[in-house]
């Protein structure tokens, strides 16, 4: 694909540096997408969410939530498939819906990308203070120190090879996975191995509660496509990236079932309900006296999330890259590292304010807080976005002469399954503040769609070249 830099004057400057294309195989797209996910993240702080709506059912939400993104899964593969660029969801969105959509769909994903990055540094900071308390640690070290130590070590990981990087998240996710488990492994044999048949029956489980379940279990899953934002980068990218986005979601998917259950039924004979624990891997460490565990899984839990925080550092950083390149940015963020190929501009522009955001906000309020919100923040972004690939997919088709009976079925399913999660976010209402948080939202789209046509006034030719460029063949 073409990313001819817009110049206002006669002259075009030369070109930037590009990124390293070919350098990613599927192992590294696959990573990207499992770390920002994030098992470890619903294992140890979701699941209990969930429970509180599905209870004995909640092993089923994950299982019907999987399958519902499935279908967003298929339809951005019609494009994953056909064609690749860096940002992809942004070029995506643009070859189907025309570059004014494409631009707003780039803006709605920094949003998602830059709150579930400061999702992972507050769950970095909450384990990692309980990790050195388990060390006999106690010194009180202000939360910005740990954003800020997160912060400085993913940039310069980031910035200096995203093979390193990529890969890096994947062996961190994995130790962590495996941790979780190994743990899980404990809780089902250690009383010999029993069907919990109150969980299969779903014994107590409501329709609504399931609806509402299926909620927090799709936001659990998101995340899944940040593999089409290294499509720039990515080797034989027709075929790996359609089978990062597929089989990211199925693995996560199928852990968070088997977790689910674990969950459930170890805490079935606790003294304290599942939705009532703050750290449920540690309780279930307890009850089945194994509480050397704990330590693993919080060593685990807190390089997860450092890994979570770099994979939405790589995915903002590619959004930033090309939309920059298109003027709708300042020029200096389209440019690559001269000797690392890496989008060095963008990726330190996006981490300072993946570190500012939380840093002021926790002299306001405790890290817990700010985690849930970051992560509610986001989920209202992933939707819009998923929405406009519904939509975005069969117009794409159509264009190409390739839209079949088939594919519009699979886009349909996708805006139906997408509903359930947005009526769940509205109703019932959810309390203050969180009851503002659509508005917060809406609020940065106006602005998005202002600062689109500020630029458009500057570069009166801007939309002309984006949807040119948009259709060139990758």
């Amino acid at each position: 694909m073409s990313y001819t830099e817009i110049q206002p004057a006669a002259a075009a400057a030369p070109p930037p540096a590009g990124l390293r294309a070919g350098a990613l195989g599927f192992p590294a797209l696959l990573a990207q997408s499992v770390a920002l996910i994030s098992p470890t993240m619903t294992a140890a702080l979701i699941i209990p969410l969930a429970f509180a709506s599905a209870g004995s059912g909640t092993w089923m939400a994950y299982l019907f939530g999987t399958g519902m993104l499935l279908f967003v899964a298929f339809n951005l593969n019609q494009f994953a498939r056909r064609s690749t660029s860096p940002g992809s969801m942004y070029a995506y969105v643009g070859r189907g819906l025309g570059p004014v959509s494409g631009v707003l769909s780039g803006w709605t994903l920094l949003w998602c990308y830059l709150f579930i990055g400061i999702a992972g540094m507050t769950g970095f900071t909450i384990f990692g203070r309980e990790l050195l308390s388990l060390m006999g640690i106690h010194t009180a070290i202000p939360s910005v120190v740990f954003f800020v130590v997160l912060g400085a070590i993913a940039w310069a990981l980031a910035v200096k090879d995203v093979r390193l990087s990529s890969m890096l998240t994947l062996a961190l996710e994995g130790i962590s996975v495996l941790c979780i488990l190994a743990l899980a492994v404990v809780v089902v044999f250690a009383h010999g191995i029993h069907v919990d048949t109150a969980q299969l029956s779903l014994h107590g489980t409501s329709a609504r509660g399931m609806s509402l379940a299926v909620v927090a279990c799709i936001f659990s899953l998101v995340g899944f496509e940040s593999a089409t934002a290294l499509g720039g980068e990515a080797r034989n990218p027709l075929r790996n990236i359609p089978r990062a986005v597929v089989w990211s979601l199925v693995i996560a998917g199928l852990f968070f079932v088997v977790m689910s259950y674990v969950e459930v039924y170890g805490t079935r004979n606790s003294s304290a309900t599942l939705d009532t624990l703050a750290m449920p891997l540690n309780t279930l460490a307890d009850l089945e006296s194994v509480g050397y565990f704990k330590f693993p899984i919080d060593l685990g839990a807190t390089i997860s999330f450092f890994a979570l925080s770099l994979s939405c550092l790589n995915a903002g950083a590619r959004l930033i890259y090309p939309m920059a390149r298109h003027s709708l940015f300042p020029a200096p963020l389209g440019k690559a590292h001269a000797a690392n190929a890496t989008p060095a501009p963008a990726l330190t522009a996006y981490i300072v304010l993946m570190v500012a955001v939380p840093a002021i906000s926790s002299s306001q309020t405790d890290v817990l807080t700010i985690f849930n919100d970051a992560g509610t923040l986001a989920a209202f972004g992933f939707l819009l976005a998923y929405f406009m690939i519904a939509v975005a997919a069969p117009m794409y088709l159509r264009k190409l002469g390739d839209l079949t009976r088939r594919a519009t079925l699979i886009s349909a399913l996708a805006f139906v399954f997408l509903l359930v999660p947005t009526i769940g976010s509205f109703y019932p209402l959810p309390p203050w503040p969180i009851n503002l948080f659509p508005y917060l939202f809406l609020t940065y789209l106006l602005l998005g769609a202002a600062w689109l046509y500020l630029s458009t006034r500057r570069h009166p030719g801007i939309l002309t070249q984006i949807e040119t460029d948009l259709e060139s063949p990758a």
